[in-house]
């Protein structure tokens, strides 16, 4: 390593943040331009560890002290070079990633650890601004067609993958704009969407087709799809978000968080909202269901909307404010984490039932019932279960119920259905360890396999699948990269 004492001599640090109080009054990234010797101090601070436990936490395998060492001596070239052998867009994990990398890196047993997923956003926008990411068109073409449904971050990776195999890739979205829920789930203040478009650009410039407002098994059939393409990969999520079918449910001020977040999405884009109701948080008592990210992105977008409370809700009991004993280092850790956006203004709850959504007579929501739980083992049935706890029942004031607990399965009707393929118990696509679904020529790739996750997850699902459709394709070779962390085992 360039400065084996690094971990010693400097602390951890990340770039400041702007004042809570300045940003929630737009959606811009929140935090401050930061120096280039502040990264290269935090570079150094990578230990000559031996076995990097890092490789490990990512999903994507990412050549995680090599890309430090390099940042470290100044050679953000070679930096680039290692992080995109593994990771197609490393702007999308340096912003939104919850860096498993870094609840795994050796220093954090008993330091703060690297800060891994700041350095790996530095080094894309460097790449960026020197101009190293840019359009390849000198590709030499295979002749296969290869059909991508779905162009959020699995879909995105297998494409780009696929492409520099050399096939002809056409990504179909049935929304308006290409990204999924980069584009229309996560709020600008913590991706813009120019970081999408400038991405989308290069690999429009690079040969793939991209065709949005096309709804595959509506627009397109999926007969049509199979004759048309050698190959076809899915990668359009889990879409369905699981609802809570309690009284009241059917209240005007009760949605689920999505349609509350793609709509501020579409309203910072400028754009105007025609066809549905629009909902609003300024000036009401919002209350999040669900104590995850999704739910957080409802907590920073109501601050910005001018919400008169917002309050977030979480069935389970607090997490501790360390990492638990039951998930030891290196696992992902059990402790209570707080984003920018609880930061701004929130009160946070734990261990509560929603019981009933409350109305007036226009059927406006106006309150909810909730009442508090405890959580105990119950052997009888071998897990974990929760009872009410005696006179905890009352209704909170609320106008803006949203609903933030997670997705089960992607959408059957429609394409899915029309292609009669293979499901799995839980609803999603059916494949084996090739990506491959029970159609030959269909493959699988992101949430909508292996369920809702993180993007990291997407894109190294993404990278997989493009693999596999790769041999496939040719005959079982494949010039595409696995995880290169892989090659440091052998």
């Amino acid at each position: 390593m360039g400065d084996i004492k690094g971990f010693i001599k400097y602390n951890r640090e990340t770039p400041a943040k702007r004042s809570p109080e300045i940003r929630v009054d737009d959606y811009r990234e929140i935090y401050i331009p930061h120096s280039e010797k502040l990264t290269n101090k935090q570079a150094a601070r990578c230990m000559d560890c031996g076995i990097p436990f890092c490789h490990s936490g990512c999903p994507l395998g990412n050549i995680i002290p090599d890309f430090n060492d390099a940042v470290h001596n100044n050679d953000w070239k070679l930096a680039y070079n290692i992080l995109s052998d593994t990771n197609n867009f490393p702007e999308f994990t340096g912003r939104i990633c919850p860096a498993p990398c870094e609840k795994a890196c050796v220093l954090g047993i008993n330091n703060d650890p690297v800060s891994i997923e700041h350095i790996e956003k530095s080094i894309a926008e460097r790449a960026f601004d020197e101009g190293w990411i840019k359009a390849d068109t000198d590709i030499v073409r295979s002749g296969k067609k290869i059909a991508i449904v779905g162009s959020g971050p699995a879909g995105l990776a297998a494409a780009d993958q696929l492409n520099k195999a050399g096939h002809w890739v056409t990504v179909f979205e049935r929304n308006d704009k290409i990204g999924g829920l980069l584009q229309y789930g996560i709020p600008d203040f913590k991706l813009e969407k120019s970081i999408v478009t400038r991405r989308v650009d290069i690999m429009k410039a690079s040969g793939v087709i991209f065709k949005t407002n096309t709804n595959i098994g509506i627009d397109i059939k999926g007969e049509d799809l199979l004759n048309n393409f050698d190959a076809v990969v899915l990668a359009g999520g889990s879409t369905i978000p699981r609802d809570l079918p309690i009284p009241g449910r059917n209240l005007k001020g009760v949605h689920f968080a999505m349609e509350f977040l793609e709509q501020k999405n579409r309203q910072v884009a400028g754009q105007q909202e025609f066809n549905r109701d629009i909902i609003t948080a300024k000036g009401k008592n919002v209350l999040i269901i669900g104590g995850g990210d999704t739910g957080s992105d409802c907590v920073g977008t109501s601050n910005r909307e001018k919400a008169k409370s917002v309050i977030q809700i979480e069935l389970l009991s607090k997490p501790p404010l360390q990492r638990h004993e039951d998930t030891p280092w290196p696992l992902w850790p059990m402790e209570l984490r707080t984003s920018s956006s609880h930061e701004e203004g929130c009160d946070r709850k734990w261990a509560i039932l929603t019981k009933e959504f409350v109305g007036d007579e226009n059927g406006n929501l106006k309150a909810i019932k909730l009442v508090d739980i405890e959580w105990w083992y119950d052997e009888k049935i071998g897990r974990s279960t929760f009872r009410e706890i005696k006179d905890s029942e009352r209704n909170i004031p609320c106008e803006l119920a949203l609903l933030a607990v997670g997705f089960v399965h992607p959408q059957h009707e429609g394409m899915l259905a029309d292609l009669n393929i293979n499901l799995d118990s839980r609803g999603n696509v059916q494949t084996g360890e090739s990506y491959q679904s029970s159609l030959e020529k269909v493959f699988c790739a992101g949430d909508m396999r292996r369920g809702q996750s993180l993007v990291v997850w997407a894109i190294s699902e993404g990278r997989e699948a493009a693999i596999n459709v790769d041999r496939f394709l040719s005959g079982g070779k494949t010039a595409l990269n696995s995880k290169s962390y892989s090659k440091l085992l052998v």
